[in-house]
Order: structure tokens, then C-alpha cells, then sequence
């Protein structure tokens, strides 16, 4: 089911359940790619949770979306746009907001999965806003703190949780990066599994089985 009525494009597999407000996890996909790619997981995904795919709303040519933009030059070398970033970090906290209110989903079950780009979105916006996010899937990316809400570090993280995985032989986001999480989680008193895998930039098979049992004990 398609549908296009909120304020960023997304697809939709609805719960399973019908007597009560549904979980739901949204997925943010990585820089180039569309809300098609995480999507493909949902059929091996609780039936429970309704899954919804989002679109990152800048296009790249000649195809793709991004949540931000990712420049080279010659003298920044490569760089983010932050200003993007913060701007989507926020967009994403907006839809939360609209999608459970539109579908009837349960806005104290919200959970993120995001890979890549989609992971230092989704680390912003439960970092940034602990009270709209229960758990958070973290896939091949890491903590980018200039995106962050000022005084972040004073937020109630009581009840948030971290599943963050990387693979060792990453070539795109650097496995050192990834490596700061932990710490960063720990001294914030966040809760977090933090794994790696023999894998690139990619989700290994063992990585996924990991996730799955991992996500369905929290929801």
C-alpha cells in the first residue's frame, strides 16, 4: 500500500493487530538509496509491527534520495551538511508524530531502523527526543553530536534502547566511528547492544537473525 498524504513519501505494511494501537517501526534508508531497500526486511519482521518505509526528501541525480547532502571538494574534502541533517532530523520527529496519528499506531511503541544515513538520522532524533522513541536499530552508521539538540546530554533516556551493528571490513563509515557509540550511550546511561560483523558496508545474514531476535524481545 502506497500513500502520500504526510509530509514525507513512504510505504506501508500495516500490523497484524486489531484490538489495540500497533507498534511501529519506521525505516530510514541509506544516503542514495529509497524507502524500497530497508522495506524488504519487513516480510521476516513481527507481524505485529507496522512497518513503514521513509523516503529521504532530497533527490539525487540521477536517481536516489538522501537526508542530507554528502559534498566533495578539494579543500573540505568530504563533508555533510548539518544544516540538512538537523533539518531532517526534525522532519523525521514531525512524521512520527503525523504517521501515528493518521494510521492509529501506539506513539509509546515507536521504534527506528536505519542504515547508514539513516543511522545518524535516527541516533539524532532518539537522542534529540528520547520521549518519542522507545527503541532504535542501528545499522552501519554512527553518532554525529553536531546534530543533536543542544543540552541533549540532560534528556531522560530512561526509556530508550540501542541496537547498534557494524561490519569490521566497513569501507564507506569507518568501523572506528562506529566503535564511539558504545561509550558515548554508556555515559549517557543509555541501554545498548553494540555487535560487528565480518561484513562491509552492508547487513550480513548473521547481523539480521541478531536484529530480529533482538527487536521482537523489546517490542
Amino acid at each position: 500500500m502506497t500513500t502520500a498524504p504526510l509530509s514525507l513519501e513512504h510505504i506501508i505494511r500495516p500490523s497484524s493487530l486489531t484490538d489495540k494501537k500497533p507498534p511501529v517501526l519506521f525505516m530510514l534508508h541509506g544516503y542514495g538509496s529509497n524507502e524500497e531497500d530497508l522495506f524488504s526486511f519487513a516480510p521476516e519482521l513481527p507481524e505485529e509491527l507496522c512497518i513503514i518505509a521513509v523516503r529521504a526528501p532530497y533527490i539525487l541525480q540521477p536517481y536516489g534520495y538522501a537526508w542530507y547532502a554528502i559534498n566533495f571538494d578539494d579543500e573540505k574534502g568530504k563533508w555533510s551538511d548539518d544544516e540538512q541533517a538537523i533539518e531532517s532530523r526534525d522532519k523525521i520527529k514531525n512524521f512520527i508524530g503525523e504517521a501515528c496519528s493518521t494510521y492509529g499506531l501506539d506513539e509509546s511503541n515507536v521504534n527506528l531502523l536505519g542504515f547508514s544515513q539513516g543511522t545518524i538520522l535516527s541516533y539524532a532524533v532518539a537522542l534529540s527526543y528520547p520521549d518519542k522513541v522507545k527503541n532504535v536499530i542501528a545499522l552501519s552508521g554512527y553518532i554525529n553530536e553536531k546534530i543533536l539538540v543542544d543540552s541533549y546530554e540532560e534528556n531522560n533516556f530512561d526509556n530508550l534502547n540501542f541496537y547498534c551493528s557494524h561490519g569490521d571490513m566497513d569501507q564507506v563509515i569507518p568501523v572506528d566511528w562506529a566503535r564511539k557509540a558504545p561509550e558515548l550511550l554508556k555515559n549517557l546511561g543509555v541501554k545498548h547492544v553494540y555487535e560487528e560483523f565480518p561484513a562491509g558496508h552492508g547487513v550480513a545474514p548473521q547481523n539480521f537473525y541478531s536484529l530480529k531476535k533482538w527487536i521482537t524481545d523489546k517490542i
